[in-house]
């Protein structure tokens, strides 16, 4: 299969499949041709046994603008239904992956760029990079859900006043609210990330993609339910190799050689 595209640079590498935005003169704003070939990465990564993690990054000096302000205001209402559904499908296939989605940003996340990070599983930024709601400095609402993950987040009224003046986030006060797992100096960013995503490899992944099942399912489901799903996951996982292989390692004294199955 062909991934990638001029606006998207997908590297297979061992277990990890990077998925770097490219569209450095422009921020990294989206286009059609950025969104379908990340959920086309996506779904290979989520079908191949092989790729245990996805990265996703920024080319350039910045995570992603989010929307193409330049092309704003220049099509119809169709083109944009049509581009957010795009979008939409996207953050969706993010989220329904089986498999761990590390956000490596720096220098900006700005609008539906914010929120691409926000549907990743765990966002490791740079210190000097900023997360911000733009929207309403175009006169527009959130797309991406944003509206979703931070009200989950951070509650109704602080994701309101985030929308609503449009500040931006500093890397610092990003951690303090949970929006960000880690920073670390821009220099040591890319390491950051691959060695994270490389310890995530090396864990039993199916239990990884059945735990974000069950954390995002928390989101609407009850407790009842929640425990229900717990019970049906826990049944079916103690018939992995990856679990037979903990046992014994916890036996035998020493650390697991998990596979993924």
């Amino acid at each position: 299969m062909n991934l990638g595209n001029d606006h998207i640079t997908v590297m297979e590498k061992g277990p990890l499949l990077t998925c770097v935005l490219n569209r450095p003169d422009r921020l990294n704003a989206f286009s059609h041709d950025m969104l379908q070939g990340l959920k086309d990465a996506l779904n290979y990564a989520d079908q191949e046994e092989h790729i245990k993690v996805v990265v996703l990054s920024g080319a350039g000096r910045a995570f992603t603008a989010g929307g193409d302000v330049k092309t704003m205001g220049t099509g119809t209402p169709k083109d944009v239904y049509d581009h957010v559904g795009l979008l939409n499908e996207t953050i969706l296939t993010i989220r329904n992956l089986t498999k761990p989605v590390i956000a490596g940003v720096h220098g900006f996340a700005a609008g539906a760029g914010f929120n691409l990070a926000l549907a990743c599983d765990q966002i490791l930024c740079a210190e000097d990079s900023q997360f911000v709601l733009s929207f309403s400095q175009v006169g527009l609402i959130s797309d991406g859900g944003g509206t979703y993950f931070l009200t989950k987040l951070l509650g109704p009224y602080r994701t309101k006043e985030l929308l609503f003046s449009a500040e931006p986030i500093k890397a610092s006060r990003a951690l303090e609210l949970g929006i960000v797992t880690k920073t670390v100096p821009l220099e040591e960013l890319e390491t950051a990330v691959q060695s994270y995503a490389e310890r995530l490899a090396t864990g039993p992944v199916q239990a990884f993609g059945m735990m974000k099942k069950v954390v995002h399912a928390a989101d609407t489901q009850d407790l009842a339910t929640i425990l229900e799903q717990e019970r049906i996951s826990q049944t079916l996982m103690v018939s992995t190799e990856d679990h037979q292989e903990g046992i014994a390692a916890f036996a035998e004294k020493r650390k697991p050689q998990f596979t993924g199955q």
